[in-house]
């Protein structure tokens, strides 16, 4: 009986370790999907300070992935579109995170001091430039292109998620009259309007993450 016992215990101990595993899959494998809960982070920016995407919680949240030497993300750096797009929504309160997951080696792979000196030179205006040269932010997100755009609502959730507009070129004339993305859903969502396109195909350089 008291082996009968133990072996009973036994099989009951390994279907909940099981179970239990299987339950916790779904967290680790967690990834961005528009309508759901934007994946939670911690990441050093170029300044050396921890950034938790959980303490900005209450606010929107847009991530652009970035690299300095990518054709599309020059198209709008060079032109100011970038830089005016992050004065105009930080302004309104909006917390605005630069990405770079370009990994050691890789084109777009730059030191904090680095981008920090490309900070001042484009006069560029983001909250912060999240580092990400092991690419876990990036794989987190999915993220595929420079630039490739997020936006995150005040609850967490992912409200947009592609290109940041629907020009798909390295000119920058076509800026002019294009539709942008970015500020199409946080316009909308801060009316309290559903975005009229939450998912684009975005356009760029491919993410350039360690082999």
């Amino acid at each position: 009986m008291a082996f009968r016992s133990r072996l009973s215990f036994a099989i009951h101990f390994s279907i909940c370790a099981v179970l239990a595993g299987a339950l916790a899959l779904p967290t680790a494998a967690q990834t961005a999907r528009v309508g759901d809960q934007a994946p939670e982070f911690a990441a050093t920016d170029s300044r050396g300070h921890t950034e938790d995407l959980a303490q900005f919680h209450g606010k929107y949240v847009v991530l652009e992935w970035h690299n300095q030497g990518c054709p599309y993300t020059r198209k709008h750096y060079e032109s100011g579109n970038m830089q005016s797009l992050q004065k105009e929504w930080t302004a309104k309160g909006v917390v605005w995170f630069t990405v770079i997951s370009s990994a050691p080696g890789e084109q777009g792979y730059v030191t904090p001091a680095e981008e920090n000196a490309y900070l001042v030179r484009m006069h560029a205006n983001p909250t912060a430039v999240l580092m990400d040269p092991d690419g876990k932010l990036g794989r987190l997100y999915s993220a595929r292109t420079t630039p490739e755009m997020y936006v995150i609502d005040p609850s967490g959730k992912l409200i947009y998620e592609g290109a940041i507009d629907n020009r798909p070129t390295p000119d920058e004339d076509d800026i002019r009259g294009a539709d942008n993305y970015v500020t199409d859903a946080l316009g909308a969502a801060m009316a309290g309007k559903a975005v009229a396109t939450p998912y684009t195909r975005p356009y760029g350089c491919s993410v350039k993450y360690a082999n």
